[in-house]
């Protein structure tokens, strides 16, 4: 194959965040798309084959282009744009960074990361009820638990609702002393944690004991009619068509749903169904109504995370065949 040269000119002050610690972007490039890059003061030089060398000098512009727009450029982004280079026009995966939808606590801009987070938070804003379903670390509830906060701040709504069903808290937490909030609070313990990191703990707390946040297991949600909420339901695979409906039919006027779940990962007895799959099915083309599946493309945790989810969905593939 011929061998070819491209260059790229960058600014030295974005280099070093393009280039990561040690080079360690510039060797993850160079190992996806078999090339060789070496910087000349301003100029990047990238050589190999012609498609190769291409690709290459398509994700450094869009690692570039993020430098100079002031983010911060991490593995992940990386790994991101290497993924996507071969599928897509890039120019594209830059917007998605453009979409800040609040500030965490410490103030960091939360956005999303992925074009599939961007498409889930999109239909959020244009839906009454949006289903997010897909495997761990895509965010499902993390964003939906920061739009909610925006709106919240916003005053779109007057409160905010975040649920989980708890399906342990029978006989296999009857043995522990408290109450049954206390029985079930290690279930609602992630949602805590993520309202924690985007309110700040001070903030969180003050608005909870206003009853303006409430952090609560599905069970408490019966016979309640929530009109101006935010309403999370996480965990929304361990619902069973009953709970799905009975919760789905408590929305009022001026609320927001987002049913979130990872349906490869559904824990209720066996002979059980799972409300998650029943109502997309169900609910399926009615207006105000959003569905989205989330991939593991949009995986935003550890890169292994990513290599995990694959490897278990060939094996469960490969155990259907």
């Amino acid at each position: 194959m011929e061998q070819m040269e491209k260059t790229l000119q960058m600014d030295h002050r974005h280099m070093l965040n393009v280039f990561g610690q040690f080079d360690v972007h510039i060797r993850k490039i160079e190992d996806a798309c078999k090339v060789q890059i070496v910087n000349r003061g301003d100029d990047v030089k990238i050589s190999g084959e012609e498609k190769q060398t291409e690709m290459a000098k398509n994700i450094l512009s869009s690692l570039y282009a993020l430098a100079q727009k002031g983010e911060q450029i991490t593995v992940q982004n990386v790994e991101y744009f290497i993924t996507m280079a071969g599928e897509m026009e890039l120019g594209e995966v830059e917007k998605v960074y453009d979409d800040a939808i609040c500030l965490t606590a410490n103030g960091r801009p939360l956005k999303p990361k992925t074009l599939g987070q961007k498409k889930y938070t999109d239909m959020i804003r244009k839906n009454t009820v949006v289903f997010g379903v897909g495997p761990a670390g895509t965010g499902k509830t993390y964003l939906a638990m920061a739009m909610a906060i925006t709106a919240f701040k916003n005053e779109e709504v007057n409160r905010i609702i975040l649920t989980r069903p708890a399906i342990e808290a029978g006989e296999k937490l009857g043995f522990l002393p408290g109450d049954l909030q206390q029985k079930v609070d290690p279930y609602l313990r992630p949602l805590y944690d993520a309202l924690h990191e985007i309110m700040g703990a001070e903030n969180f707390l003050k608005n909870m004991e206003k009853g303006l946040i409430e952090v609560a297991p599905l069970a408490y949600m019966r016979g309640r009619t929530l009109d101006n909420a935010f309403i999370v339901l996480d965990e929304a695979q361990n619902t069973t068509p009953e709970q799905m409906k009975m919760f789905l039919t408590r929305i009022g006027y001026g609320s927001k749903a987002v049913i979130t779940g990872d349906i490869t990962q559904i824990d209720l007895a066996e002979g059980k169904h799972s409300g998650l799959l029943e109502a997309t099915k169900i609910l399926s083309g009615i207006d105000g109504i959003g569905m989205i599946t989330l991939s593991n493309k949009d995986v935003v945790r550890h890169p292994l995370v990513q290599k995990i989810i694959l490897a278990y969905e060939k094996f469960e593939g490969k155990k259907r065949k």
